[in-house]
């Protein structure tokens, strides 16, 4: 987490410092919010996701975890008095729907220490997703990125001791699944990870919080597990039954449903 969340903030600097370099500019009445977003929204949903998925198996976990769907327009509707209409909610319940076929809940017991880090983890969630749209007011998304990833790294760092983790970048690994043969030195794939597997999809997530509100935004999240279901067959050689592609096609409907709601 503290080399994910280090990275991101180098790139998302370098970034500002060749496109908008006056974006580095922060008022002092942001510095509690940046603060919050980066311990709350970003550091301690990162350690409760994390914990939930090494006690629940990942699609359980992102099950509870993707409840933040439901969190978020409820706060929207309280704290920025944004309504949102009866065919979001339907796409809401087309997605919880889906997830639920998708993770096979049925198929194993659930560990209540992995439940409330899933829980914790959505509400952290949805606390990512509000902070982003409030902050995407006044604020250039990848500014806020850079900042809330440093508080974020910063806060890793101080957890660890004051200690960063050191690897062997020389160290030779395989890829595994269905590309074992291939053999790559340990940065390659680090690299993969830390700009393909988080600067880009915080990045993005970031900017479309500007664009759009943060309901819009949390639901066409939930496609994550889709992907990784995908990407998972294709890579790892993971089997998906008919029920799970029955599930996985009501998630991508309710985000459409979701997405063509007037707001």
């Amino acid at each position: 987490m503290l080399i994910r969340s280090a990275v991101s903030a180098l790139l998302a600097g370098a970034a500002l410092v060749f496109t908008n370099p006056s974006a580095f500019k922060v008022k002092l009445k942001e510095i509690p919010m940046l603060l919050a977003f980066g311990v709350f929204g970003l550091a301690l949903m990162q350690w409760a996701y994390s914990n939930a998925v090494s006690i629940l198996p990942v699609g359980i976990a992102l099950l509870f975890e993707y409840t933040a769907i439901i969190m978020v327009p409820i706060a929207a509707r309280i704290f920025f008095k944004e309504k949102t209409s009866r065919t979001f909610w339907f796409g809401v319940a087309l997605v919880l729907g889906g997830l639920l076929i998708v993770s096979q809940i049925w198929a194993g017991g659930l560990n209540p220490t992995g439940v409330f880090f899933a829980f914790l983890a959505a509400a952290l969630l949805a606390f990512y997703f509000l902070m982003g749209q409030h902050s995407g007011l006044s604020r250039d998304p990848l500014s806020t990125m850079f900042y809330t990833m440093l508080i974020a790294s910063l806060f890793w760092l101080i957890a660890n001791g004051g200690k960063a983790i050191a690897f062997d970048l020389t160290t030779v690994v395989s890829l595994s699944g269905n590309l074992s043969s291939v053999h790559t030195s340990l940065w390659l794939p680090l690299l993969w990870l830390t700009v393909m597997g988080s600067f880009a999809p915080m990045a993005l997530g970031f900017i479309s919080l500007k664009l759009t509100t943060a309901a819009k935004v949390s639901i066409t999240q939930t496609a994550e597990p889709i992907f990784a279901f995908i990407f998972g067959w294709l890579w790892l050689g993971q089997s998906v039954n008919v029920l799970q592609a029955v599930g996985g096609i009501l998630v991508v409907t309710g985000i459409v449903v979701a997405q063509r709601a007037k707001a």
